[in-house]
């Protein structure tokens, strides 16, 4: 997938960004936000996402854990403890 290539050349990204670099709705960004404790977008004062770096590195394993491998969220917080 192209998420090997990405550039991440800003320090934060908006959550449409973001699940316009991974191909997804904003809604899933937000359930693996719920699912995986790891995962803590910092909120502006709207109350709005940005994601930094770490973020995304974190999403980017998080994807390829339930898209591509295939595993199921208990499965994909099993593997990544």
């Amino acid at each position: 997938m192209e998420l090997d290539k990405l550039v991440l050349d800003k320090q934060y990204y908006s959550i449409s960004e973001v699940a316009a670099m991974f191909k997804v709705n904003t809604s899933l960004i937000r359930y693996w936000e719920n699912e995986f404790d790891i995962l803590q977008p910092k909120k502006n004062r709207k109350g709005d996402r940005l994601c930094g770096q770490e973020d995304i590195h974190l999403l980017k394993l998080s994807y390829q854990l339930l898209r591509e491998r295939k595993y199921t969220i208990e499965g994909a917080k099993r593997r990544r403890k």
